[in-house]
């Protein structure tokens, strides 16, 4: 996982196959590209710039087929977003290196929490973050798509390793 702008070439098609998923997943139709474009001039991932964000894209054998953002909400809170593994890279631990690395951004970038929120029919998603230590907590957003938020601490335990 390595920090890239979100408008790059692979950030641009990785951000393109997340709304089409999630959107296609929502409406239960195929998305077209005219919905993608409406759908990311509507979200826009301009937050996901240093000093207050980052942009990650992960790549297996040199190809990208992983995305994911991390922006400040506070001085001490981050929020996930675009957290996207392509279906060919599922299931090989690259949703848990992405948390990972979006986590560890979340560090550098001073939070000592991170939230999310996310749909009810995104389970692989929802069970992705309770495998990893997020704990459902009361709503701290509102939106269309928000149905459950979670929440981890950023905080090392002693050792220095984070916590899982």
């Amino acid at each position: 996982m390595a920090p890239e702008a979100f408008t790059t070439a692979d950030a641009t098609r990785l951000r393109r196959a997340y709304y089409a998923e999630v959107a296609g997943r929502y409406w239960k139709r195929a998305v077209s590209e005219a919905e993608v474009d409406q759908g990311l001039l509507d979200f826009p991932d301009d937050a996901l710039v240093p000093p207050t964000g980052r942009f990650l894209v992960g790549r297996l054998g040199g190809e990208p087929l992983a995305c994911g953002g991390i922006r400040l909400l506070d001085p001490s809170t981050a929020e996930l977003t675009r957290v996207y593994v392509d279906p060919r890279a599922r299931g090989t631990g690259g949703g848990a290196a992405l948390l990972a690395a979006l986590e560890d951004e979340g560090r550098a970038l001073g939070a000592e929490r991170v939230r999310l929120d996310t749909r009810s029919d995104l389970v692989e998603a929802r069970s992705l973050y309770a495998r990893h230590g997020y704990a459902e907590i009361p709503a701290y957003s509102a939106g269309p798509y928000a149905e459950h938020w979670f929440e981890k601490s950023l905080a090392r335990p002693v050792g220095g390793r984070p916590a899982r």
